[in-house]
């Protein structure tokens, strides 16, 4: 279903030109354009403005990205399947560089009290929510992703964004997600 939306969303796109990133504000800031390397302190994902950016431990913004989300994105995760994008801090804990998505970073959902709140519902809070790329075979669809919000929950940016904050964020890095 959530396939078959982005793949409307794709056609109804493909009749306007689509050009470099630049031209979905996806232009490189400053400090990594100029190959200045900085020290990522936190990600911080801005659902409403589907916005992740890279911020320095002054919180400085050194990398902004468009983002796609889950099917169902207003509100905090509740339970496996409910197609929601969790608020809240946590950590990038662990990677997958065999990904079915590019390359993925872990988010370390559900803590402690996401599944104490699930619990007390009965239901299974869900987990292995990511930061990652386009599904594998499909990169070449680029910027075009973010037309539709077609995650499972997770946060889904390009494969060249993929591979920069890969290379950007190291494991241990708190991430909030705000709404």
């Amino acid at each position: 279903m959530r396939f078959r939306l982005l793949k409307t969303a794709l056609i109804l796109s493909a009749a306007a030109p689509v050009a470099a990133d630049f031209a979905f504000g996806l232009a490189p800031d400053a400090p990594a354009a100029q190959g200045r390397t900085a020290s990522v302190g936190t990600v911080l994902v801005e659902k409403a403005e589907r916005r992740l950016q890279l911020l320095d431990a002054d919180g400085a913004v050194l990398k902004s990205y468009t983002i796609s989300l889950g099917g169902d994105p207003l509100g905090h995760k509740q339970r496996e399947g409910d197609g929601r994008t969790p608020e809240g801090r946590y950590t990038i804990d662990w990677r997958n560089p065999q990904s079915a998505y590019h390359l993925s970073l872990h988010i370390s959902y559900p803590d402690e009290a996401d599944m104490r709140r699930a619990a007390e519902r009965g239901e299974d809070p869900g987990g292995m929510i990511m930061i990652h790329g386009m599904r594998n075979g499909l990169g070449w669809l680029g910027s075009l992703h973010q037309y539709a919000d077609w995650t499972d929950g997770c946060i889904a940016v390009t494969n060249a964004e993929m591979e920069e904050i890969w290379r950007l964020v190291p494991d241990g890095t708190p991430i909030e997600i705000r709404p």
